[in-house]
């Protein structure tokens, strides 16, 4: 993390950007030099050394936004080939859990960041919507591992999500209206509207 005397200051700046504690910092720290075998950047393959990730379904959509340029800096899109410590603590700090001290600014800019984090994961193709196609296939993968529900079930599911998202941010629909898939406006109030009490407290 750079020489000796210099390491406070960079763990405190990188503390004041993600939310962390020191300690939380230098054991991330250990966990990125483990997972790039000590070398400074990681690229996606490290990630095949993660136990806890090789039976979840959306393993894929999890390592690559890692690599997201939308998570790293604002106003870009694409993937970056590697990423250092800093880009990594950046991804983490979206799987920090609330703060009880958070007062209500900060808990609705906490929880928009984590939310803008969820839908670059469903929009694929980085379009600003997440289209029918793009939420099937993640319900698909989500849904993957049960052996009580086929690819149509995991369709049909994604279709009425779907229908219901348009429901909340259109309302009534003409018959030949399409709706083209879900904005990050929509987004927020579709999870506003499932649940408008947790995300007011």
């Amino acid at each position: 993390m750079g020489s000796s005397h210099s390491v406070p200051d960079e763990i405190q700046e990188l503390a004041d950007k993600t939310g962390f504690t020191s300690d939380q910092i230098e054991n991330l720290h250990r966990r990125f030099k483990q997972l790039s075998g000590d070398q400074p950047t990681i690229r996606k393959e490290n990630f095949d050394r993660v136990p806890d990730l090789e039976f979840n379904p959306i393993r894929s959509k999890i390592v690559q936004a890692f690599f997201d340029k939308r998570n790293l800096r604002e106003s870009s899109d694409g993937f970056a080939e590697e990423i250092n410590f800093e880009d990594f603590l950046t991804i983490m700090s979206n799987f920090r859990p609330i703060e009880m001290d958070m007062d209500d600014e900060q808990l609705d800019r906490f929880r928009k960041k984590k939310l803008k984090f969820l839908f670059h994961m469903y929009d694929a193709d980085s379009d600003g919507k997440i289209t029918l196609q793009e939420y099937r296939n993640i319900v698909q993968e989500m849904l993957s591992g049960n052996p009580h529900l086929d690819k149509e079930s995991a369709r049909s599911i994604a279709d009425g999500a779907m229908m219901e998202a348009a429901s909340i941010c259109v309302g009534q629909m003409e018959p030949d209206q399409v709706y083209e898939g879900i904005t990050f406006e929509d987004f927020l109030k579709v999870r506003m509207d499932a649940h408008p009490i947790a995300w007011r407290k």
